[in-house]
């Protein structure tokens, strides 16, 4: 049995926060604004293996407010998620990512990320895509107000 899902999340840029996006550190002036290190890249893959799995979504099992996860590293709490994902019997077969954003530029830091996230899962970064994309000066990201994030996860059940 095989399934899908599918995972969004956005943040609003702010100063005095770091910049962190599939858990790595990018250099830059602003970070985005959140009850955890608002990583939306790895917030949109949490979602998208959790709707594959049908088990709800980051808010149900990381709530905002809940004093556990102030500044939680979402690595972290990606790493909760493939513990849940195993122990339900559920293997991930590959995920693919967009970060939409206009600012900075990412590409240097890409490889890194799918290195961080195949780390963490336990897979191989070949198969983990992660891709930025700009929306050339369209709405609220494109006014450099903030950083979205699109993803799609393959689970399969464990033989």
């Amino acid at each position: 049995m095989i399934r899908v899902g599918i995972g969004h999340n956005a943040h609003r840029l702010t100063p005095g926060r770091k910049l962190i996006l599939g858990g790595v550190e990018i250099a830059y002036q602003l970070g985005l604004e959140g009850w955890s290190d608002a990583d939306v890249l790895l917030h949109a893959i949490i979602n998208a293996l959790l709707g594959a799995a049908a088990l709800g979504d980051i808010g149900t099992h990381f709530p905002y407010g809940d004093p556990k996860y102030k500044d939680a590293s979402s690595i972290d709490l990606l790493q909760r998620v493939k513990v849940m994902l195993d122990k339900h019997g559920w293997q991930i077969t590959n995920i693919d990512a967009t970060i939409i954003a206009e600012q900075p530029r990412l590409l240097p830091y890409i490889d890194k990320m799918r290195a961080k996230i195949g780390e963490t899962l336990g897979l191989d970064p070949s198969l983990i895509g992660v891709k930025a994309s700009s929306v050339d000066k369209l709405g609220s990201i494109g006014r450099e107000e903030g950083i979205a994030s699109e993803a799609v996860a393959l689970i399969e059940r464990r033989e």
